[in-house]
């Protein structure tokens, strides 16, 4: 990097910083280095707190002056802390958030101590944080979700890092291949340096508790009537073995609970090991995603989810996946075969009604819940065919379904179904609104009390974890950290 590069890159205030520390540490004063650069004291001073950006020509000056070459002006970092905090204040006192509390920027003055300035640039940040607690609205939930799912359709939701992190993991542990035991799952914990303890108490927010101090993982000792031991584990693993960190917006919390539950997902059902199964389902034309899910012992659900990171990629065939509350809400949506969900103005699926005449809807009639249910479902965009089931969870029954194009069902167990539906949801109301004789009769004689999602609740803070409670958290780790 060339000289005038640096200075472009370098700002003002750094500058600044580093001339005055060089210029005290040489017992200088500001008049004296001001006449040996032939500059006024006052035009020197507006350089040293960064108010005017020194020319070229002022800084070789300046450079000679202080016996360094100019490249010393130029490094990017202050000499000290205090010089780095001053900086820090400084840039704050130029941002909105000063601005719109009414506090005018003030010199900083040498008396003042580096503690106070310390103290008042942890203010900013507090007050940063609120403004953005407050704007964490369910409008931006939606907006962070719109996103992610734009980014997975683009990548077919394949994460090809998170698959070789699974891979790597698997390899460092000896797993060859079959489903994920408990004890391989202890094994993955113990090389990433934690031991696991089961205890009573676990906060209720929490699904386990990581103690990173000292490398302790808590999970819930109470049997679950629902649920997989292993996925707990897992879970509360992969955010270790892929670096998060506490999230600062509901976005990348929304991200990173996404690389969780895939990377998850992928350890328990290796992309190397599964999808010579799959193509091999293919040929036969047999896909089964209860198949999947037996083959690896894992829920339903996280075979679907499974099934449509490696579909796309390693099938070629394009799917969609809908869970659905019993209510007819959509709780969790991915498609990338032109499927039409319901979506808001800002494009969201998540928390829109599903229509009543697809498969997901459908299925909650069905008495049978031991075996699958498959539908196709002509639309304004084409025939589709799903196979889905009812799973209950600790939030009432949801649907998973997984579903094709008309032309990719010849490769899939159930295409022979003789269930039809037809859904206008797209081109009409639809479903979406009561028959014109119900809505005429009961429109003004009804008044239902909403029930309001336990999710519509929970806060959204920056820089912590939405829907947890974190006094209990820290109260918990207090009471079971080892003593030392």
């Amino acid at each position: 990097m060339n000289t005038i590069d640096a200075a472009e890159e370098t700002d003002a205030l750094t500058i600044g910083r580093r001339i005055r520390q060089l210029r005290t540490a040489r017992g200088m004063t500001l008049e004296e280095l001001a006449s040996a650069v032939d500059r006024a004291p006052s035009q020197m001073s507006m350089i040293e707190t960064g108010k005017r950006e020194p020319k070229l020509t002022q800084l070789q000056a300046i450079a000679r002056a202080l016996g360094v070459t100019i490249d010393a002006l130029l490094e990017g970092e202050p000499l000290d802390e205090r010089s780095a905090v001053e900086i820090a204040l400084e840039r704050a006192m130029k941002g909105q958030t000063f601005q719109a509390l009414g506090i005018e920027p003030f010199r900083i003055a040498k008396s003042l101590p580096t503690d106070a300035l310390k103290a008042l640039l942890a203010l900013h940040g507090e007050i940063d944080r609120l403004k953005d607690e407050r704007a964490a609205t369910p409008e931006e939930a939606r907006r962070a979700n719109v996103e992610l799912r734009h980014l997975m359709r683009r990548q077919d939701n394949h994460f090809a890092d998170l698959e070789t992190t699974a891979s790597e993991i698997l390899t460092a542990v000896g797993h060859s291949g079959g489903p994920l035991t408990q004890r391989a799952a202890s094994e993955i914990a113990a090389y990433l340096g934690f031991t696991l303890h089961y205890a009573p108490d676990l906060p209720q927010t929490t699904r386990s508790v990581a103690d990173l101090a000292n490398g302790r993982l808590y999970l819930s000792s109470q049997v679950q009537a629902k649920g997989d031991a292993r996925t707990a584990v897992l879970q509360a693993l992969s955010s270790r073995m892929l670096g998060h960190s506490e999230p600062r917006s509901y976005a990348e919390f929304l991200r990173q609970r996404v690389e969780t539950n895939y990377l998850t997902g992928a350890l328990l059902i290796p992309e190397a090991h599964v999808v010579p199964a799959l193509k091999e389902a293919k040929a036969r034309r047999a896909i089964s995603i209860e198949d999947l899910r037996d083959a690896y012992s894992v829920s339903y659900e996280t075979a679907a989810h499974r099934f449509t990171n490696l579909a796309t990629r390693h099938l070629d065939i394009p799917v969609h996946f809908l869970k659905v509350h019993e209510s007819g809400t959509i709780t969790k949506a991915y498609e990338n075969d032109d499927v039409n969900f319901p979506t808001d103005r800002l494009g969201a699926i998540e928390g829109q009604m599903c229509c009543r005449k697809w498969t997901s809807r459908v299925v909650f009639d069905e008495d049978d819940r031991f075996n699958p249910y498959y539908q196709y479902t002509d639309t304004g965009n084409g025939t589709y065919w799903c196979t889905a089931r009812v799973e209950a969870s600790s939030e009432g029954l949801h649907s998973l379904s997984v579903g094709v194009r008309f032309d990719d069902t010849k490769w899939f167990v159930g295409r022979d179904t003789p269930n039809r539906g037809v859904s206008k949801h797209s081109v009409e109301v639809c479903c979406r609104r009561a028959p014109a004789e119900l809505e005429e009769r009961w429109r003004e004689h009804s008044w239902p009390n909403v029930k309001t999602p336990r999710t519509l609740l929970a806060t959204l803070p920056t820089g912590a974890f939405p829907g947890v409670d974190t006094t209990d958290v820290y109260e918990f780790l207090e009471a079971h950290a080892p003593q030392s």
